[in-house]
């Protein structure tokens, strides 16, 4: 029972974070705040920028998650799959991109760098 809550739970802090952070942001006077990417391909961590307003769901997004090291994606700059920073976080926890998620655009900054 624990094994499924944490995952869960990890997502929903996730995307806590993610709808809050340019909130409180603004409220330090940085209308953006700065969060890490690892990219798994490239075993590459990113810099990168949230920006304040969500998305609409259409176009294509990628999935963005918690891992081992942080947020984490399978594809980043240079790779086939990589949509620039189009991202959707499964909010309701069914690994599926619909109502539920949060979809933001969050570029990641080059050049990456190891771990």
């Amino acid at each position: 029972m624990i094994k499924k809550i944490l995952p869960i739970a990890a997502l929903i802090l996730l995307g806590s974070l993610l709808l809050a952070g340019p909130a409180l942001a603004r409220g330090q006077g940085n209308p953006n705040p700065a969060v890490e990417v690892y990219v798994v391909s490239q075993g590459l961590v990113y810099d990168s920028i949230v920006t304040a307003d969500p998305l609409p769901m259409k176009g294509p997004f990628q999935k963005l998650e918690m891992g081992p090291h942080g947020l984490q994606t399978q594809y980043g700059p240079g790779d086939p799959g990589y949509v620039g920073g189009r991202w959707w976080v499964d909010v309701n926890g069914n690994d599926e991109m619909d109502e539920g998620d949060h979809f933001f655009l969050c570029p990641l900054l080059g050049p990456g760098s190891e771990l």
